[in-house]
């Protein structure tokens, strides 16, 4: 695969690779991503780079990206779909062609160098080409979709048109790696060019992200025939091969019968995606490598090098410098004028229900309280995507957004993409997160926030407990949430949040500095090694692909 690696590939990662995603997020330039999956695949594909190995990345050339996140004028969120053109991708001047709904479908590869952003060299695809029809060349507009079929038809693309691309570069990977169950047409097409499923297993390995049913995606398994996902095998010969007898197909659960090994990206995940899928027979092995996110990227170097001359006025001058900076694009969208000196929370990731938004304004009187409160001043920052066709969880953003009006100390804003999330991390104090438990997979916005000084405040789910050491390199929201009701799993949850940032957190800022500077300085070095995705990307080596 080397014509298409700008590097020497190290011998102990030569097996050959193909990583197939919907999104990668390598770059703000580059718009093909709408969150953490794709922020955990960039972080992949750099370590790909840094450590030399013989991976390319298979995604897809959003025309439209995944949306632009801006407001109104009311200033409610506006999902706003602009068109993108990049003049610094590479034509490979490779076109195949997919039956997608029994029609061909033109499919054409564009690359980004491996040297251009320094990860893995990525493959994308478009059917926005000319030669295909209007309906087909929407395929690859926008992430995700809303509408049924052109998901599916963005799947095929992805799975048969990506599997056909590398034969046309003349490339045969060892190993076809799936992130998320997306890309699973591809490996009907090798069971196509094989007919064999043992050797489709020694080729194919997965990993799955979403302990949410509703992320574990469905769809009748008729329509996904006529569509062409199968690649010719007829509906027997899929029910033969996946176990599954109903309507209701399941991509999980047709990856977990198809690879030869999965993984969870957490302990807990691992452990909560067996639990899931354990009446699934003959599914592969489910073990667990825990995300990671890329260093090199991530950390500011001023704070890593006042780190490593355990200067702490240094680190101390350095974060106030990245909180001013941060400070400048939230008065710059908001009008508002935040201060360094203040402890800054800040909860931004991708807008959904379950992640639970607008949990720490759950009793309001208490938030009210804590947010007026003269002595001990904190400033509160939200941001995130919700997805553009989610009412509910615009609505969350909204009331969010309206209700911050009343207060000159809390700001929301939009446009979270790589660089403002890298804003967010470099200069916020607290990082918070509250999914309810056993909802959350993994959770690497907290890793990349760690690298930065930021200290970490969560429920007890995803990366979270492997790395927190209560009190000395972050803090943890005690939960007896698992068997309640929501209502009653919120109110607690809300009155533990509120007991740690009142009793712990706020006075610690406030009234030993030295202890706070000790926790931050704890968060950035714990975080490395075992978070780092260098580690990662070794053991997907290790334990997935030899």
């Amino acid at each position: 695969m080397s014509h298409l690696h700008t590097y020497e590939i190290d011998k102990k990662y030569s097996k050959s690779v193909a990583y197939f995603s919907m999104e990668f997020a390598v770059h703000q330039a580059l718009k093909i991503y709408s969150g953490g999956l794709g922020f955990l695949a960039g972080s992949h594909m750099r370590s790909v780079y840094d450590l030399k190995q013989n991976v390319v990345g298979i995604g897809m050339l959003w025309s439209y990206g995944y949306y632009d996140q801006g407001r109104d004028e009311d200033r409610y969120l506006k999902a706003e779909f602009r068109r993108k053109r990049y003049y610094f991708l590479e034509d490979l001047n490779v076109s195949v062609t997919v039956q997608i709904n029994g029609k061909p479908v033109i499919v054409k590869a564009y690359l980004v160098p491996s040297n251009l952003f320094n990860c893995a060299p990525l493959i994308l695809l478009s059917t926005d080409v000319d030669g295909n029809d209007y309906l087909a060349r929407t395929i690859t507009h926008k992430l995700y979709d809303s509408n049924n079929e052109t998901r599916i038809a963005q799947e095929i693309v992805l799975g048969i048109g990506g599997a056909k691309v590398l034969e046309a570069l003349k490339f045969d990977p060892e190993i076809y790696h799936m992130n998320e169950g997306h890309s699973l047409p591809m490996a009907f097409e090798l069971y196509n060019r094989h007919k064999d499923i043992n050797e489709v297993k020694e080729k194919l390995v997965f990993t799955t992200h979403t302990p949410e049913t509703a992320g574990n995606e469905e769809h009748n398994i008729h329509l996904l025939n006529r569509m062409g996902f199968f690649a010719g095998s007829d509906i027997d010969e899929v029910r033969n091969l996946t176990g599954i007898q109903g309507d209701n197909f399941s991509l999980t659960v047709g990856a977990l019968k198809m690879a030869k090994i999965s993984n969870g990206v957490s302990k807990i995940h691992g452990e909560v995606a067996n639990d899931m899928w354990k009446d699934v027979e003959g599914k592969c092995e489910i073990i667990s490598i825990t995300n990671a996110q890329n260093k090199k990227y991530w950390a500011d170097k001023g704070l890593i090098k006042a780190l490593d001359e355990d200067d702490d006025s240094e680190l101390d001058e350095r974060k106030k410098h990245l909180k001013r900076q941060l400070f400048v694009e939230v008065a710059n969208q908001t009008g508002k004028m935040f201060d360094p000196e203040v402890l800054t929370i800040v909860w931004a990731r991708r807008f959904a229900e379950y992640k639970r938004p607008g949990l720490l304004k759950y009793d309001l009187e208490r938030f009210e309280n804590m947010v007026k409160n003269q002595k001990h001043p904190i400033q509160i920052i939200w941001a995130g995507k919700p997805y553009p066709f989610d009412t509910q969880a615009i609505n969350i953003f909204n009331d969010l957004n309206y209700m911050a009006r009343a207060y000159k100390n809390i700001a929301i804003l939009v446009g979270y993409e790589l660089d403002l999330s890298m804003k967010l991390k470099k200069g916020c104090d607290i990082w918070l997160n509250t999914p309810r438990v056993t909802r959350e997979a993994s959770g690497t916005s907290g890793m990349t926030a760690a690298m930065n000084g930021a200290v970490n405040l969560s429920i007890a789910d995803g990366w979270h407990p492997e790395f927190c050491n209560e009190g000395v390199n972050a803090f943890t929201i005690p939960t007896e949430g698992r068997g309640l009701a929501i209502e009653e799993q919120d109110r607690l949850d809300n009155k533990n949040m509120m007991d740690v940032l009142e009793d712990k957190i706020i006075p610690m800022y406030y009234e030993n500095k030295k202890e706070w500077m000790e926790v931050m300085k704890n968060s950035m070095i714990d975080v490395i090694p075992s978070f780092e995705s260098g580690r990662m990307a070794d053991e997907y080596y290790e334990k997935m692909y030899k």
